[in-house]
């Protein structure tokens, strides 16, 4: 089981998109500082994870989203619930 995430920032609303196989350990991580992309983040939320079959799936996924670059996409995905798109 793998997940990709969304994260944001508590602080200026900046979204984080990340993929993990154990989200809890991961999203810890980010919370405390062990993880340099999000450190600058201050505070931030899990405002959404969607579960995959496996991790190449998950990354596949992650690597889409993250080439968008699109606010109003992630925006849409949390709005949804859901990722439209497939590995």
């Amino acid at each position: 089981m793998a997940f990709v995430y969304i994260l944001k920032s508590l602080t200026d609303g900046r979204y984080y998109i990340g993929s993990t196989t154990n989200l809890d350990q991961r999203i810890e991580h980010h919370k405390n500082g062990h993880t340099p992309s999000t450190k600058r983040f201050g505070r931030i939320s899990l405002v959404f994870s969607q579960k995959y079959e496996k991790l190449s799936d998950a990354r596949i996924i992650e690597k889409k989203l993250k080439k968008l670059k699109r606010k109003d996409y992630i925006e849409k995905i949390i709005k949804e619930g859901f990722i439209k798109m497939k590995p």
